[in-house]
C-alpha cells in the first residue's frame, strides 16, 4: 500500500491545504482538508502525514507493508532519525500512528514525483 502527501499554505493568511493520496490495490483514496493555521511549512507537512496515517489506519491492516511518500526533507530526515528538536510533538504524533503498521517504508520524493497529493492539498483552498 502506498501513501503520499502534500501541504501547501496560502500566505495571506496562513491557511493549510492538505493532500492525501492513499494507493491500495490499484485504487485511488483521494482525501483533501483545510486547516485553519500552520507556523510553517514543516509544521503544515507533518500535519498532512498524521492526517494521512489516521486516514491510512480505516484503509490498511496492521500487517500490510506501507510504502510513504513525501517531497519534504525535513519531515522524512525527521523519521528516519526518530528525531526533530523543533517538532518533536508533531513527530512523536506521527510515529505514534506509524506504529500501528508492522512495516512502514517512508522515502523522499522530489515534488514533481508528488503531483498528486500536491493539487488535492492546492484543491482543498479554492
Amino acid at each position: 500500500m502506498k501513501i503520499y502527501t502534500d501541504a501547501t499554505i496560502y500566505n495571506k493568511n496562513n491557511q493549510v491545504g492538505i493532500g492525501i493520496l492513499i494507493i491500495k490495490d490499484n485504487i485511488q483514496h483521494q482525501y483533501h482538508q483545510t486547516l485553519d493555521y500552520a507556523a510553517d511549512n514543516h509544521t503544515a507537512e507533518f500535519l498532512a502525514a498524521i492526517a494521512g496515517f489516521k486516514k491510512l489506519s480505516t484503509l490498511a491492516n496492521p500487517d500490510d507493508t506501507i510504502q510513504f511518500f513525501t517531497d519534504s526533507r525535513m519531515v522524512s530526515d525527521a523519521i528516519a532519525k526518530k528525531y526533530s528538536k523543533k517538532y518533536k510533538a508533531l513527530l512523536e504524533q506521527y510515529l505514534i500512528l506509524q506504529d500501528q503498521f508492522n512495516l512502514v517504508i517512508s522515502q523522499w520524493i522530489p515534488e514533481k514525483s508528488n503531483q498528486g497529493a500536491h493539487h488535492l492539498a492546492r484543491q482543498s483552498l479554492t
